[in-house]
């Protein structure tokens, strides 16, 4: 039999969701912090971008969600929902979409999190701006602030057994480096800040990426850009138009920006009005101090072992949702 502790799970996205659910059926009694008024995590959409466009400026108001308007799943729904949970949820055609769309995984996420009782469990608008073990072998101390109001802010601090740290770890933009970047004048923005292709109509615009998230964005503002120029390492070639587009091309790196809004690749220089960096994000855990057990160095947590327990504080203190690649709900269970 199971001894009840007290757990403290931070995020209610799909992670928190999981850990939540198994906890509560091990009979554990917990409470979930969420910064935001509803669970979903990365697929709850947010129209909201943030003040800067490239997400550096400690001093903005972070927006959690890294959404654009037209995403869906890049794997199918029999991999993406839970094994003894599946993604049924049907679109507004009525339709249970194979790739399904952002607002149908969301919907399946709240279905799910209302199934197993989970919300009321969970402490909405509520920010973790501590976690820390009193003693070594003790409990850890977790203080949060919680946004009753846009007027009212209350501040809390709560004891537990063990802390589950669910925090995702799309929201903290990751930049490539580019030579003359600096002195370049146009229009930065990283795809954290990318909602609509409109902004970018009649421009000639750079993306940055080798991931799903630079051909879908490079496709969708191809329709509205006069020129898009998508920047892969992966590409084999100096130059190449992609196919099936007329204003599409790819290229292996860029070699130079200058002051006068130029952009130089291998072989070709053009003036570009912006440049979108699809170049994926970092881990962040700014709350955790663990006296140096835990560190994000090189853009990796660690050390953990099976990507969930630091040897040297579990099992009081564990990750769920740490790997980036792959079906990340299958991985939960």
């Amino acid at each position: 039999m199971v001894m009840p502790i007290k757990v403290a799970v931070i995020g209610a996205g799909a992670a928190g969701l999981a850990t939540a659910r198994e906890l509560k059926r091990q009979g554990h009694e917990l409470v979930v912090y969420e910064k935001s008024h509803e669970v979903g995590g990365i697929w709850a959409y947010d129209d909201r971008v943030e003040s800067d466009p490239l997400g550096i400026d400690p001093k903005r108001q972070i927006i959690h969600s890294s959404l654009y308007a037209s995403v869906r799943s890049t794997i199918p729904k029999e991999i993406m929902g839970f094994s003894d949970y599946p993604i049924n949820v049907r679109d507004k055609n009525g339709v249970i979409e194979n790739f399904p769309y952002h607002e149908e995984i969301l919907q399946f996420l709240k279905n799910f999190a209302k199934e197993f009782g989970l919300l009321e469990l969970i402490q909405f608008s509520t920010e973790v701006v501590r976690v820390e073990q009193t003693t070594e072998n003790g409990p850890w101390v977790v203080e949060a602030r919680h946004q009753r109001n846009p007027m009212t802010i209350v501040n809390s601090k709560k004891l537990y057994d063990a802390v589950v740290v669910c925090n995702g770890h799309f929201t903290q933009p990751k930049l490539a480096e580019l030579p003359g970047i600096e002195k370049w004048p146009g229009k930065q923005i990283h795809s954290h800040n990318y909602r609509v292709p409109e902004p970018f109509r009649d421009q000639i615009v750079i993306v940055i990426g080798d991931g799903p998230s630079a051909q879908e964005i490079s496709s969708e503002i191809s329709k509205v850009a006069k020129e898009v120029h998508l920047v892969s390492r992966k590409s084999g070639v100096v130059l190449k138009k992609m196919e099936g587009f007329d204003n599409l091309w790819q290229h292996p790196k860029i070699v130079y920006c200058s002051k006068n809004e130029e952009v130089s690749f291998q072989d070709l220089t053009i003036h570009a009005d912006a440049i979108i960096y699809c170049t994926g994000y970092k881990y962040s855990v700014p709350f955790l101090n663990t006296n140096g057990y835990i560190a994000v160095e090189d853009n990796r947590v660690g050390p953990l072992y099976k990507h969930v327990f630091p040897p040297q504080l579990a099992p009081s203190l564990s990750f769920v949702g740490i790997p980036s690649q792959g079906e990340i709900d299958h991985y939960l269970q």
